[in-house]
């Protein structure tokens, strides 16, 4: 049984996969994984990898150590199953490149674009070829909202969750109309332009907030919320075996 951790920079997903399968799924605080004691009660877990945006606190770090068998930090360092072309690739955001091997695992030899709508939200190409270019970062549905409220004078704090018209017919409406329905126009100018070299391309949409994106996008898009743990998982099944 593999132990996949995913910390995030507001929460931490965990997952259990047995033969390529989630077994066990949880989603909680980045402090602590509240469902290990209980997981390690009732499976044998036989491998284990941890992905982090953060410092992993020192409470995570207790109950890693604490498996029975040793685990794997990720980083872009490791032997992956894509070349990266980033020039930087000590900076790349581990979640952003185990996402894109998750994506090639469900979809291998086919160009590939994976949006992460989380606290940020990324833009992340991968070709047939297995080559990974790079990709962009932007604000995120919360973020945007925050910034509004923090950086102007009278303009409230609006919830995500609510009526999204195509023109706002109140104050509330226009905020969060503006936001949601900006961050569409943005994801469709993405895969507009990227397809026009990649027509085959096929879009994987996947982070906390794809439920507020993914039902008006007028492209074809994969939804997939475990994304990045299937990623991690393919990582962790090859490690050492190469």
């Amino acid at each position: 049984m593999n132990l996949i951790i995913d910390i995030g920079n507001s929460s931490c997903k965990s997952a259990l996969f047995e033969q390529g399968a989630i077994k066990e799924f949880h989603k909680g605080s980045n402090s602590l994984i509240e469902c290990l004691d209980e997981w390690r009660g009732k499976y044998e877990i036989e491998k284990a990898i941890v992905s982090s945006v953060i410092e992993i606190p020192a409470t995570i770090v207790e109950q890693l150590e604490a498996l029975p068998c040793p685990y794997i930090q990720f980083s872009t360092s490791m032997q992956l199953p894509v070349k990266i072309l980033y020039r930087t690739p000590h900076t790349l955001g581990a979640d952003r490149i185990a996402a894109v091997i998750g994506a090639q695992s469900e979809a291998p030899k086919k160009d590939i674009l994976v949006i992460d709508a989380g606290s940020a939200i990324t833009y992340d190409f991968l070709d047939a070829q297995g080559n990974y270019h790079g990709g962009n970062i932007a604000p995120g549905v919360s973020m945007r909202l925050a910034a509004l409220h923090l950086q102007t004078g009278k303009l409230p704090l609006v919830a995500a969750e609510g009526d999204t018209p195509a023109l706002g017919y109140d104050t509330t409406t226009a905020i969060r109309s503006g936001v949601i329905n900006g961050i569409k126009y943005e994801i469709e100018g993405y895969i507009s332009e990227i397809s026009k070299k990649y027509p085959s391309l096929l879009i994987f949409l996947t982070g906390g907030d794809e439920k507020f994106l993914i039902n008006s996008i007028k492209s074809r898009i994969f939804a997939d919320e475990y994304l990045v743990l299937k990623g991690l998982n393919r990582i962790l099944t090859d490690h050492g075996t190469k």
